[in-house]
């Protein structure tokens, strides 16, 4: 990967950057758990509300919004008596799982340290920070 070039990309017109935009949906935790629970079956709503019990009804509804206008899920409504809608991965969708299993895997392996630093850095307090300010 280029780095600077998407640095330069980024300067130059910020919303043309190719990797903001994506790093934005897959990054906040909604889209990723509902990726990574549509990577194992399709789902239904409710069946993905009952999934990840403290996410919101309206927060699942404009995260799965969001997913489909993005091309990662797509959304099935059967003609039945209440129509049933499920959701499922699409090709993009899945392809996604592999970077994101080892995104996960690399937290997973990580969090012990990440937590220790966030406590340390916590410990140290704002000067520390203010420190960081003035040489930047």
């Amino acid at each position: 990967m280029d780095a600077s070039k998407v640095s330069r990309d980024a300067q130059e017109d910020p919303a043309a950057c190719p990797v903001r935009g994506v790093l934005d949906r897959i990054g906040d935790k909604w889209s990723t758990l509902i990726v990574c629970v549509l990577g194992e079956r399709p789902y239904r709503f409710g069946e993905l509300r009952r999934a990840i019990p403290d996410i919101s009804q309206r927060m699942l509804t404009q995260t799965l919004r969001d997913l489909q206008r993005d091309g990662l899920v797509s959304r099935h409504v059967f003609p039945t008596l209440p129509p049933s809608v499920e959701y499922r991965l699409t090709p993009l969708g899945q392809s996604l799982l592999a970077p994101l299993s080892e995104l996960i895997r690399w937290a997973d392996a990580h969090h012990a340290e990440i937590r220790k630093a966030r406590e340390r850095y916590d410990r140290e307090g704002v000067a520390a920070t203010s420190d960081i300010a003035e040489v930047t």
